[in-house]
Parts: C-alpha cells; structure tokens; sequence
C-alpha cells in the first residue's frame, strides 16, 4: 500500500469586472478580431480596486473547502502559487490561513509564475506521500493586471485575474494506475530563457513592482515543445498511453498554443477543457479554474484520467498525471 493524493474538492472565483476586446479596443490600437484570430481571448475578468490575490484565493479556497466537505481545522498546509503576491512579505499564503480559519499547520507561496499551480500540486502531493500532511488546500490566485501595461497591445490583451483551488486528501493506494489520486509529476525550469517572459521590476533590482515583457513569437515556440514533451515524460515515465487520456487541462495561454500542443500529443481538441476565450491568461490559475468549471459541469469524472500542463516564465514548465 502507497498514500495518494486525492483530489476532494475544487473551487474558483473570477472577480466581477468583464473586459471584453471591444472594450480594449477603445483604448489601444486593437480590434476584437485581432484579438480572437491570434489568441482565441474574446473577454477577461480584473479585479476590483482594493481587491487583493488574498481575496480571490480565500474565495476559492472556501468554494473548494465547501465542495470537498473539508473544515477549514483539518488542512494542515496551504500552498498557494501566484506570482503577484499582496506584499513583498509576508506570504499571500499566510493572509489567507488566517482569513480561512486555519489554525495549524503552515502556509506558504510557491513562485513559478505560469507553471506554479503544477508546482504547488508537486509540492503538496510530496507533503502528503511523506505522512507530512494528510489535507492540503492548493491554490492559485492571481492579478494580473496589476503588473501590466495597458499602453501595451502585444501583452495587455493576453491576461485576466482569478483563482482556483483544490483539496488534496491522503487515500491509500495500490501503487497502481489504477489508483485514484495523483500518479506522477514532472517539473523543469531553465534559467537561460529569462529574457523572453519577465517582469522589469522587483523589491532587489528598482524598488517598483514593474510590468510584464514578453516576446510573444519566441514563447509560443517553446511553450509548444516543452509542454509536449514534459506530458510525453509523466505519460512515458507511468506507462501510460496518450490515447488513454480522458482530459487534458493546459494552462490557458494561447489558443493556438492549446492546439499546436494537443496536435502534437495526439489528443483531440474534444477532450481539451478550454476556458482561455473567457478567462484569458491567468497564470498560475488557470489550469484550477479550468479543473474547476470541468468538475463543476461534471465533464470530470471518478476513475478518469486527465492531464495537467504549464509552462511559464523562468522558463518552468511541469505536468501533473492524476486520476480523478
């Protein structure tokens, strides 16, 4: 017998505010066409003024809580992965555990930007296989908009804000596929890359928050072969065909960056759960908002297979195999 990692219950929230392209369009030199042709985006959602990632984390926190039956008492780590965090210090994390009613245990930020809910899931899925933990509550959260700029056409169209979660519970297993939980991780990150995806701005370099810089054509490029061959490495490395996957849940960057990689992994588009048309980029919550809205209209079944993929700035990038 082994412990899994199983997933109880998921959550999500988008704050209220709707930005369609027609309405970016009235401030930068775009059009909703532009827009929909080259990334599949046609809306996103931006969080109110004074309304922090530690809200939108507490609130998934608690939908995900509420859907697994899970008193806040009995988690005993938080994991949270955003790459815009309230403060410098102290960690999101630690702002939601209090605002949750978390007692015990520990709460802390993982930052690996687009990739970071895969690396909070590896994270937490450890705590739980070591006896560390029985019950963690992971979460991605997200503002996004905070750190861009609206002047910007080539990236301010791209990314939303919200948050997603879910509950991870130790179950014991066979040490079979046919467990239910999570069956293997694969995390990566090359630092040669930075250039490419950054923000110009932190606590150590200009004192400012800063704002994201990205060159779009150089991204896509790798984005679209290290996804595929990091779910190539977690199928390969558990046995486990492409054929067999009931779902794949990618980080929700690109449409086309969706497509090339399902093309190349041989998944068809059906059993792609898609949220970027509504959602856009909303880094590390991208991929529990789409578990969660899959989850929540019953598309994600008990006993099915599904795949989680991110890649993001650093590079990192990761895949998570689970069954549901």
């Amino acid at each position: 017998m082994i412990i899994r990692s199983v997933i109880a219950g998921c959550g999500a929230y988008l704050p209220e505010r709707v930005l369609t392209n027609q309405e970016l369009a009235g401030t930068v030199d775009t059009t909703d066409e532009w827009i929909v042709k080259r990334t599949g985006i046609r809306q996103r959602h931006i969080a109110a003024k004074g309304e922090l990632t530690s809200d939108l984390a507490l609130e998934a926190g608690r939908a995900a809580l509420a859907d697994a039956g899970i008193a806040p008492e009995e988690i005993d780590i938080i994991v949270l992965a955003t790459a815009t965090p309230d403060e410098t210090f102290p960690a999101t994390a630690t702002t939601v555990q209090h605002a949750i009613g978390m007692k015990g245990g520990a709460a802390f930020d993982v930052q690996a930007v687009c990739s970071g809910f895969v690396y909070a899931l590896n994270v937490a899925d450890n705590f739980i296989r070591l006896g560390q933990a029985r019950t963690a509550l992971v979460i991605g959260a997200e503002t996004f908009s905070r750190i861009l700029d609206w002047s910007d056409r080539t990236t301010c169209v791209l990314f939303g804000d919200g948050a997603g979660a879910v509950v991870l519970r130790a179950e014991e297993g066979e040490g079979t596929n046919a467990d239910r939980g999570i069956l293997a991780n694969k995390i990566h990150s090359d630092g040669q890359y930075h250039d490419l995806l950054y923000v110009d701005g932190g606590p150590s370099s200009t004192g400012a928050v800063g704002h994201l810089k990205m060159a779009g054509k150089e991204v896509f490029k790798h984005a679209v072969t290290n996804l595929a061959d990091v779910v190539d490495e977690v199928l390969l490395g558990s046995g486990v065909s492409a054929d067999e996957v009931d779902w794949l849940v990618p980080h929700q960057a690109n449409m086309r960056i969706l497509k090339s990689t399902a093309a190349r992994l041989g998944v068809p588009l059906e059993k792609v759960v898609v949220t970027v048309d509504r959602h856009a980029n909303t880094s590390a919550a991208s991929i529990p908002l789409a578990i969660a809205e899959a989850h929540g209209d019953g598309r994600l079944r008990q006993g099915q297979l599904v795949v989680l993929e991110a890649m993001g700035g650093g590079f990192t990038w990761g895949a998570s195999l689970i069954r549901w």
